[in-house]
Protein backbone atom coordinates (compact mmCIF):
# COMPACT_ATOMS: atom_id res chain seq x y z
CA UNK A 1 0.00 0.00 0.00
CA UNK A 2 1.16 3.46 -1.36
CA UNK A 3 0.89 5.51 1.91
CA UNK A 4 2.47 9.02 0.28
CA UNK A 5 0.64 10.95 -1.83
CA UNK A 6 3.34 12.01 -3.44
CA UNK A 7 4.28 8.14 -4.32
CA UNK A 8 0.17 7.49 -5.05
CA UNK A 9 0.93 10.52 -7.91
CA UNK A 10 3.65 8.93 -9.48
CA UNK A 11 2.00 5.62 -9.67
CA UNK A 12 -1.01 7.46 -11.16
CA UNK A 13 0.77 8.76 -13.59
CA UNK A 14 2.92 5.79 -14.58
CA UNK A 15 -0.72 3.93 -15.48
CA UNK A 16 -2.07 6.38 -17.12
CA UNK A 17 1.15 7.04 -19.51
CA UNK A 18 1.65 4.94 -22.34
CA UNK A 19 4.16 2.09 -22.58
CA UNK A 20 7.60 2.99 -24.02
CA UNK A 21 7.63 3.01 -28.02
CA UNK A 22 8.45 -0.63 -29.14
CA UNK A 23 9.77 -0.90 -32.68
CA UNK A 24 8.46 -2.79 -34.91
CA UNK A 25 9.24 -6.15 -36.80
CA UNK A 26 11.03 -4.60 -39.65
CA UNK A 27 11.08 -8.05 -41.57
CA UNK A 28 7.26 -7.87 -41.90
CA UNK A 29 7.44 -5.06 -44.54
CA UNK A 30 9.35 -3.56 -47.34
CA UNK A 31 7.61 -0.24 -46.02
CA UNK A 32 5.99 1.53 -43.29
CA UNK A 33 3.47 4.20 -42.41
CA UNK A 34 4.68 6.73 -39.39
CA UNK A 35 1.77 7.81 -37.75
CA UNK A 36 1.12 9.96 -34.36
CA UNK A 37 -1.19 9.85 -31.34
CA UNK A 38 -0.08 7.20 -30.63
CA UNK A 39 2.89 6.76 -32.47
CA UNK A 40 3.68 3.46 -34.20
CA UNK A 41 4.85 2.33 -37.60
CA UNK A 42 1.95 1.15 -39.73
CA UNK A 43 3.39 -2.00 -42.16
CA UNK A 44 2.50 -1.95 -45.76
CA UNK A 45 2.63 -5.11 -47.75
CA UNK A 46 2.00 -3.58 -50.99
CA UNK A 47 3.00 -0.29 -52.37
CA UNK A 48 0.87 1.63 -54.82
CA UNK A 49 4.04 2.06 -57.18
CA UNK A 50 4.69 1.64 -61.21
CA UNK A 51 7.78 -0.03 -62.97
CA UNK A 52 10.63 1.77 -62.86
CA UNK A 53 11.33 1.94 -67.03
CA UNK A 54 7.85 3.32 -67.08
CA UNK A 55 8.98 6.61 -65.92
CA UNK A 56 9.47 8.67 -69.30
CA UNK A 57 11.17 11.80 -69.77
CA UNK A 58 12.84 12.21 -66.36
CA UNK A 59 16.38 10.10 -67.41
CA UNK A 60 18.67 12.01 -65.13
CA UNK A 61 16.76 12.45 -62.66
CA UNK A 62 16.28 8.56 -62.20
CA UNK A 63 20.00 7.67 -62.95
CA UNK A 64 21.17 10.30 -60.21
CA UNK A 65 18.47 9.16 -57.42
CA UNK A 66 19.15 5.50 -58.51
CA UNK A 67 22.68 5.35 -57.76
CA UNK A 68 22.38 7.61 -54.40
CA UNK A 69 19.92 4.96 -53.20
CA UNK A 70 22.04 1.78 -54.48
CA UNK A 71 24.79 3.76 -52.59
CA UNK A 72 22.51 4.27 -49.24
CA UNK A 73 21.72 0.56 -49.99
CA UNK A 74 24.79 -1.21 -49.54
CA UNK A 75 26.12 0.96 -46.60
CA UNK A 76 28.15 3.90 -48.39
CA UNK A 77 27.41 7.58 -48.29
CA UNK A 78 24.72 8.80 -49.52
CA UNK A 79 22.30 12.48 -49.65
CA UNK A 80 19.24 13.61 -49.00
CA UNK A 81 17.49 14.30 -51.78
CA UNK A 82 14.83 17.29 -53.16
CA UNK A 83 12.78 15.73 -56.01
CA UNK A 84 11.48 19.54 -56.92
CA UNK A 85 9.32 21.12 -60.27
CA UNK A 86 6.18 20.37 -62.54
CA UNK A 87 3.62 18.71 -61.12
CA UNK A 88 2.63 15.64 -62.29
CA UNK A 89 5.25 14.66 -63.34
CA UNK A 90 6.60 11.05 -61.21
CA UNK A 91 8.34 12.46 -58.82
CA UNK A 92 6.67 10.64 -55.71
CA UNK A 93 6.30 8.04 -58.59
CA UNK A 94 10.41 7.84 -58.92
CA UNK A 95 11.01 7.58 -55.42
CA UNK A 96 8.98 4.46 -54.73
CA UNK A 97 10.04 2.77 -57.95
CA UNK A 98 13.48 3.69 -56.99
CA UNK A 99 12.65 2.15 -53.58
CA UNK A 100 11.17 -0.88 -55.30
CA UNK A 101 13.84 -1.58 -57.82
CA UNK A 102 16.66 -1.28 -55.29
CA UNK A 103 15.21 -3.40 -52.56
CA UNK A 104 15.03 -6.43 -54.78
CA UNK A 105 18.74 -6.83 -54.73
CA UNK A 106 19.24 -5.06 -51.38
CA UNK A 107 16.68 -6.54 -48.90
CA UNK A 108 17.66 -4.32 -46.18
CA UNK A 109 16.51 -1.05 -47.60
CA UNK A 110 13.04 0.26 -46.17
CA UNK A 111 10.89 2.89 -47.25
CA UNK A 112 9.10 4.67 -44.14
CA UNK A 113 6.46 7.67 -45.38
CA UNK A 114 6.12 10.48 -43.22
CA UNK A 115 3.13 13.09 -43.51
CA UNK A 116 4.19 17.03 -43.72
CA UNK A 117 1.53 17.29 -40.10
CA UNK A 118 4.04 15.22 -38.47
CA UNK A 119 7.29 16.80 -38.87
CA UNK A 120 7.03 17.36 -35.42
CA UNK A 121 7.46 13.40 -34.12
CA UNK A 122 10.41 13.14 -36.66
CA UNK A 123 13.11 13.03 -33.25
CA UNK A 124 10.74 10.03 -32.18
CA UNK A 125 10.67 8.31 -35.31
CA UNK A 126 14.48 8.64 -35.51
CA UNK A 127 15.18 7.32 -32.50
CA UNK A 128 13.09 4.31 -33.50
CA UNK A 129 15.12 3.92 -36.45
CA UNK A 130 18.69 4.69 -35.18
CA UNK A 131 19.58 1.40 -33.84
CA UNK A 132 17.38 -1.05 -36.46
CA UNK A 133 20.15 -2.94 -38.95
CA UNK A 134 18.10 -1.72 -42.01
CA UNK A 135 18.48 1.29 -43.72
CA UNK A 136 15.73 3.24 -44.52
CA UNK A 137 14.55 5.73 -46.92
CA UNK A 138 12.30 8.62 -44.96
CA UNK A 139 9.95 10.16 -47.88
CA UNK A 140 7.99 12.89 -47.09
CA UNK A 141 5.85 13.73 -50.41
CA UNK A 142 4.35 17.08 -51.33
CA UNK A 143 6.64 18.98 -48.63
CA UNK A 144 6.07 22.59 -48.43
CA UNK A 145 5.91 25.68 -45.91
CA UNK A 146 3.16 28.54 -46.08
CA UNK A 147 3.32 31.24 -43.37
CA UNK A 148 3.52 31.22 -39.92
CA UNK A 149 4.65 27.48 -40.36
CA UNK A 150 6.85 26.29 -38.48
CA UNK A 151 7.20 22.82 -39.08
CA UNK A 152 10.34 23.62 -41.74
CA UNK A 153 12.49 23.99 -38.35
CA UNK A 154 11.43 20.04 -37.66
CA UNK A 155 12.97 19.07 -40.93
CA UNK A 156 16.11 20.12 -39.64
CA UNK A 157 16.29 17.51 -37.13
CA UNK A 158 16.43 15.11 -40.36
CA UNK A 159 18.66 16.80 -42.26
CA UNK A 160 21.53 18.35 -39.90
CA UNK A 161 20.36 16.11 -36.93
CA UNK A 162 21.35 17.73 -34.15
CA UNK A 163 23.92 16.86 -32.02
CA UNK A 164 23.79 13.71 -31.97
CA UNK A 165 23.66 13.72 -35.99
CA UNK A 166 21.22 12.22 -38.43
CA UNK A 167 21.37 8.31 -38.43
CA UNK A 168 23.88 6.35 -40.88
CA UNK A 169 21.11 3.96 -41.45
CA UNK A 170 18.10 6.87 -42.43
CA UNK A 171 18.03 9.30 -45.84
CA UNK A 172 15.29 11.92 -46.64
CA UNK A 173 13.94 12.06 -49.86
CA UNK A 174 11.21 14.85 -50.02
CA UNK A 175 9.40 15.89 -53.48
CA UNK A 176 7.70 19.37 -53.93
CA UNK A 177 6.27 21.64 -56.07
CA UNK A 178 8.54 24.66 -54.77
CA UNK A 179 12.26 24.57 -55.19
CA UNK A 180 13.14 26.40 -51.73
CA UNK A 181 9.83 24.65 -50.30
CA UNK A 182 8.57 27.92 -49.87
CA UNK A 183 6.09 30.30 -52.06
CA UNK A 184 8.08 33.10 -53.75
CA UNK A 185 5.03 35.66 -52.13
CA UNK A 186 6.58 34.72 -48.37
CA UNK A 187 10.05 35.14 -49.48
CA UNK A 188 9.13 38.60 -50.89
CA UNK A 189 7.45 39.30 -47.61
CA UNK A 190 10.29 38.46 -45.43
CA UNK A 191 12.54 40.80 -47.40
CA UNK A 192 10.15 43.44 -47.00
CA UNK A 193 8.76 42.81 -43.20
CA UNK A 194 11.95 41.95 -41.43
CA UNK A 195 14.53 43.63 -39.43
CA UNK A 196 17.35 41.87 -41.08
CA UNK A 197 15.98 41.02 -44.78
CA UNK A 198 18.95 38.93 -45.96
CA UNK A 199 19.22 36.40 -42.62
CA UNK A 200 14.85 36.16 -42.60
CA UNK A 201 15.09 35.23 -45.93
CA UNK A 202 18.59 32.93 -45.59
CA UNK A 203 16.94 30.94 -42.68
CA UNK A 204 14.08 29.23 -44.78
CA UNK A 205 15.92 29.30 -48.35
CA UNK A 206 18.51 27.75 -46.74
CA UNK A 207 15.97 24.53 -45.52
CA UNK A 208 16.63 23.42 -49.31
CA UNK A 209 20.51 23.60 -49.23
CA UNK A 210 20.75 21.42 -47.07
CA UNK A 211 19.39 18.61 -49.46
CA UNK A 212 22.84 17.30 -51.25
CA UNK A 213 20.73 16.58 -54.26
CA UNK A 214 18.41 18.43 -56.00
CA UNK A 215 16.42 16.90 -59.11
CA UNK A 216 14.48 19.10 -60.97
CA UNK A 217 10.98 18.28 -62.94
CA UNK A 218 9.73 19.80 -65.82
CA UNK A 219 6.88 19.42 -68.06
CA UNK A 220 7.36 17.12 -70.92
CA UNK A 221 6.78 17.59 -74.46
CA UNK A 222 3.82 16.20 -76.49
CA UNK A 223 6.05 13.16 -77.74
CA UNK A 224 7.34 12.46 -73.96
CA UNK A 225 3.43 12.29 -73.34
CA UNK A 226 2.48 9.67 -76.10
CA UNK A 227 5.72 7.53 -75.33
CA UNK A 228 4.12 7.33 -71.59
CA UNK A 229 1.24 6.22 -72.78
CA UNK A 230 2.86 3.79 -75.38
CA UNK A 231 4.61 2.34 -72.65
CA UNK A 232 1.81 1.48 -70.63
CA UNK A 233 0.00 -0.19 -73.23
CA UNK A 234 2.66 -2.31 -73.64
CA UNK A 235 2.88 -3.32 -70.26
CA UNK A 236 -0.65 -3.70 -69.82
CA UNK A 237 -1.46 -5.32 -72.66
CA UNK A 238 -3.70 -2.62 -74.36
CA UNK A 239 -3.98 -3.15 -77.67
CA UNK A 240 -4.51 0.43 -79.65
CA UNK A 241 -3.74 1.78 -83.35
CA UNK A 242 -1.21 5.31 -83.43
CA UNK A 243 -3.89 7.05 -85.08
CA UNK A 244 -6.90 6.43 -82.47
CA UNK A 245 -4.21 6.41 -79.53
CA UNK A 246 -2.65 10.11 -80.46
CA UNK A 247 -6.44 11.58 -81.65
CA UNK A 248 -7.72 10.65 -78.05
CA UNK A 249 -4.50 11.73 -76.28
CA UNK A 250 -4.15 14.92 -77.72
CA UNK A 251 -8.08 15.50 -77.05
CA UNK A 252 -7.96 14.45 -73.08
CA UNK A 253 -4.80 16.52 -72.85
CA UNK A 254 -6.87 19.53 -74.04
CA UNK A 255 -9.52 18.93 -71.76
CA UNK A 256 -7.76 18.61 -68.53
CA UNK A 257 -5.76 21.74 -69.62
CA UNK A 258 -2.29 20.22 -69.40
CA UNK A 259 0.00 17.73 -70.28
CA UNK A 260 1.95 15.81 -67.80
CA UNK A 261 2.91 11.82 -66.79
CA UNK A 262 -0.19 11.99 -64.36
CA UNK A 263 -2.58 13.09 -67.27
CA UNK A 264 -1.21 10.33 -69.61
CA UNK A 265 -1.80 7.72 -66.66
CA UNK A 266 -5.40 9.64 -65.87
CA UNK A 267 -5.60 9.29 -69.99
CA UNK A 268 -5.18 5.17 -70.07
CA UNK A 269 -6.55 4.63 -67.37
CA UNK A 270 -9.70 5.50 -69.13
CA UNK A 271 -8.70 3.85 -71.87
CA UNK A 272 -8.10 0.79 -70.44
CA UNK A 273 -11.48 0.56 -69.01
CA UNK A 274 -12.76 0.92 -72.10
CA UNK A 275 -11.12 -1.92 -73.32
CA UNK A 276 -11.82 -4.65 -70.55
CA UNK A 277 -8.26 -4.92 -69.44
CA UNK A 278 -8.10 -5.01 -65.76
CA UNK A 279 -4.84 -2.84 -64.36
Amino acid sequence: MIDDPMDRIAAALERISPPPLQAPDFDAAGAFVWHTGPDHLAPVHKVSKVDLALLIGVDRARDTLLANTTQFAAGLPANNALLWGARGMGKSSLVKAVHAHVHATHGNLRIVELQREDLPSVGRLLNLLRHAPQRFILFCDDLSFGHDDAHYKSLKAVLDGGIEGRPDNVVLYATSNRRHLMPRDMIENERGSAINPAEAVEEKVSLSDRFGLWLGFHPCDQQQYLEMIHGYCDAHGVSIDDETLYAEAIEWQATRGSRSGRVAWQYFVDLAGRRGVTL
